[in-house]
């Protein structure tokens, strides 16, 4: 009788092992998927800048050409 409940208490506890690493997994990836949420953010705000200054840069480029012909 002493093995079986020996084994249970061990799958017992491997269970509740695996519990709490899956729970430090879950919380991760909750933090990792918030940093990318963040850097997502970032670069569509960084792509709208670059898109701005872009159209900024060719109207100036185009003004400069108009400014230029004779």
């Amino acid at each position: 009788m002493l093995w079986p409940m020996l084994a249970i208490a061990l799958g017992f506890l491997g269970v509740a092992v695996l519990s709490v690493l899956a729970l430090r997994v879950f919380l991760e990836v909750r933090k990792l998927s918030g940093q990318v949420a963040r850097a997502s953010r970032r670069i569509t705000e960084a792509s709208g800048d670059l898109e701005r200054a872009a159209a900024d840069l060719a109207g100036a480029a185009r003004r400069e050409g108009a400014l230029r012909r004779p």
